[in-house]
């Protein structure tokens, strides 16, 4: 059994996706879409522009969903749909990637999602108030125990990512995270440092963008997806449009239930995922979590390729 996975922000890369452009027409045309719902030329920074400017959350967002729904029309012009998978998860931004993917949500109103998403996160708070950190050797309990006693002096301090059993990533206000960041180092953790994003995401400090999202998103169809989404605020399969809707606005403020949602899937009987889209982050993260599950790659045309001839080997 298989599930398709699509990567968050931090997979971007100045080139992703053009190999795919320039080999199948299919792919070519989710850019071109992409760039019409937003009024500019996104793949022109994508392919030829400086990473700076494309990591700035409200480029690296839809970004990230053009290049993945790429990857997935190359997979279709291999041959191989959305439905070869039993189910489709996606880590953060990744999410809307995996319902464009599956159906649920119309190619140009994910990129205008996300466009917004990534303006209303990065406005929630002033630049340089918040922070995020990652907590390398701890798991969860021992996360959470940290960012409490980081709180417990003042400012905001949670658990916003617990991607595998011994990563979890902090999010807060900024002296709070850098508080976390000491006291994780005196608690055994192997590392402790601050990330370089622009705003401290999935923690409470985003409800503004929550907010902002809701309305959006009460303007736009989300139809039942053609697989079962494994949602990142629940750690469980979802299918109805309704309860997508309300878990993507608590998404925003939510912790990202990475290892919990791979656990989910190996307990179903996931054999196989593949990552769909830039970069290899999440399949490192499903191997530490749960290691019986084999991971494939479709980031490139050869890639796409070997994923089809694997299925008619």
């Amino acid at each position: 059994m298989r599930a398709f996975v699509f990567p968050g922000q931090g997979a971007q890369a100045i080139g992703m996706g053009k190999a795919l452009a320039e080999a199948y027409p299919a792919a070519a045309a989710v850019f071109a879409e992409v760039d019409e719902a937003l009024g500019e030329s996104l793949s022109g920074l994508i392919w030829d522009g400086d990473a700076e400017t494309l990591q700035l959350t409200r480029n690296a967002q839809p970004a990230l969903m053009a290049t993945s729904l790429a990857a997935l029309r190359a997979l279709e012009s291999e041959g191989i749909g959305v439905t070869a998978a039993a189910y489709v998860a996606g880590h953060s931004l990744g999410e809307y990637s995996a319902l464009c993917a599956a159906g649920a949500i119309g190619l140009s109103d994910a990129a205008r999602l996300l466009r917004l998403r990534g303006e209303a996160m990065q406005a929630a708070v002033p630049v340089g108030e918040g922070a995020m950190a990652a907590l390398l050797g701890l798991d969860l309990d021992a996360a959470i125990a940290v960012a409490e006693e980081a709180q417990a002096q003042g400012g905001v301090c949670q658990a916003a990512n617990d991607n595998d059993p011994a990563q979890v990533v902090v999010s807060g206000t900024r002296k709070a995270v850098e508080r976390a960041v000491t006291i994780a180092k005196g608690r055994g953790a192997k590392r402790a440092l601050l990330l370089p994003v622009s705003a401290p995401f999935h923690s409470t400090l985003m409800q503004p963008a929550a907010d902002a999202m809701a309305q959006a998103l009460a303007g736009v169809e989300i139809r039942d997806p053609q697989v079962p989404l494994v949602a990142n605020v629940v750690a469980g399969p979802v299918q109805d449009g309704a309860a997508i809707r309300d878990l993507l606005v608590r998404q925003v403020t939510g912790s990202v239930r990475w290892r919990e949602s791979v656990a989910w899937l190996a307990e179903a009987g996931v054999t196989e995922t593949w990552e769909i889209g830039a970069g290899k982050a999440l399949s490192g993260m499903i191997r530490r979590t749960a290691p019986g599950i084999a991971v494939r790659n479709i980031g490139t045309p050869d890639e796409a390729r070997a994923a089809a001839a694997s299925l008619n080997a």
